[in-house]
């Protein structure tokens, strides 16, 4: 047995519907925070990788507070299969693209908000997108939604590149963000910021990286390079990592910290994770040496998340659990969703 496999107890996961189970499972952190609603909690952007998950999370929380608000789940659907699983799973939903302002104004009032709309692949190329959706939408919600508290899911990626002796970027490290899908996130978060300090929105900022599913994430992109033999570019030579539950029920939990300025929290693991150092850890497991190419510069994307750790505790899901199901996952074939992150890009371009 390999030093990972020590290191942790806890039963693998087998099949996507036990994921998801533990992915929704709300904490203790998630059912106080959602005890002070006054309303229906509207979540915009509810169809990425993280949306479904936090949606049903904010639901199961509420049923078992025993609140009589639901979890209203918003996009564009263009999957109704999406819809439909989550209407299943004790979600309301609602079909709305937010860059329609007469859709908008239709929603339903809230004074709870979950923001996570916004595009990041597919920025080369069509970079205006990007912008609409990351910029421009900001605007639209915070005049629609004025009254309300407002979580926006932001990104590590308005930080520089920072030494990797320095532990990573903490919240009031200057924004210096590289390439137009960076650039544009600062811009989502400085929209929301006008209206916060013009009209009072009380606004929190999560500016996470990364957060992991088994299905896709940092680990999940190097695991299949160790995997299938193929070279793991070293060049972004550390990262930081969170289990997507653990970041889910801190985006909720930012609800009571909502603020005028607004509240600005790194959420993300507590470790500089060694991209070398995890792939061979992946290597011990498949029983595979590792191929590497580049070297490690001395900068990488990180953020330094003590502030979240103080507020929030530590992750419930530890690193060496993280890799350990990830490998499992890998070696038995569980789904994946195909969409690699790109962290190892130094150039911003996504």
């Amino acid at each position: 047995m390999n030093s990972i496999q020590q290191a942790t107890n806890s039963a693998l996961i087998s099949s996507e519907e036990e994921l998801e189970e533990q992915l929704s499972e709300p904490s203790p952190l998630v059912l106080d925070a959602l005890q002070t609603l006054e309303s229906d909690l509207l979540i915009l952007g509810v169809g990425g990788k993280m949306g479904p998950t936090l949606a049903r999370m904010a639901a199961r929380a509420l049923t078992k507070i025993g609140s009589p608000f639901q979890a209203v789940a918003v996009a564009r659907f263009s999957q109704p299969a999406l819809r439909h699983k989550l209407e299943a799973q004790g979600v309301k939903t609602i079909a709305c693209d937010l860059l329609d302002r007469a859709a908008l104004a239709a929603l339903p009032d809230s004074q709870n908000l979950i923001f996570m709309a916004g595009q990041k692949f597919g920025t080369t190329g069509n970079a205006a997108q990007t912008w609409a959706m990351n910029s421009y939408i900001p605007g639209l919600v915070a005049e629609r939604f004025a009254q309300a508290r407002i979580v926006v899911f932001s990104t590590g990626n308005v930080y520089p590149l920072t030494p990797i002796a320095h532990g990573g970027a903490v919240e009031n490290e200057a924004p210096a963000p590289v390439g137009e899908y960076a650039n544009s996130c600062l811009g989502r978060e400085r929209i929301f910021e006008y209206f916060s300090r013009t009209n009072q929105l009380r606004c929190a900022m999560m500016r996470l990286n990364y957060a992991i599913d088994l299905r896709y994430g940092v680990l999940l992109d190097i695991a299949l390079k160790v995997k299938q033999q193929q070279p793991v570019d070293v060049s972004m030579g550390a990262a930081n990592v969170i289990w997507q539950a653990d970041a889910n029920a801190q985006a909720l939990a930012l609800l009571n910290y909502c603020s005028s300025p607004p509240f600005v929290l790194n959420v993300t693991g507590p470790e500089t994770v060694s991209v070398r150092r995890v792939a061979a850890w992946f290597g011990e497991i498949f029983g595979i040496a590792p191929q590497f190419t580049g070297s490690e510069a001395t900068t990488a994307l990180l953020s330094n998340a003590a502030k979240a750790q103080q507020l929030f505790g530590y992750p419930r899901v530890s690193l060496h659990q993280m890799i350990e199901w990830t490998a499992s996952w890998v070696q038995t074939g569980g789904a994946l969703l195909n969409k690699p992150t790109h962290f190892e890009a130094r150039d911003g371009r996504f």
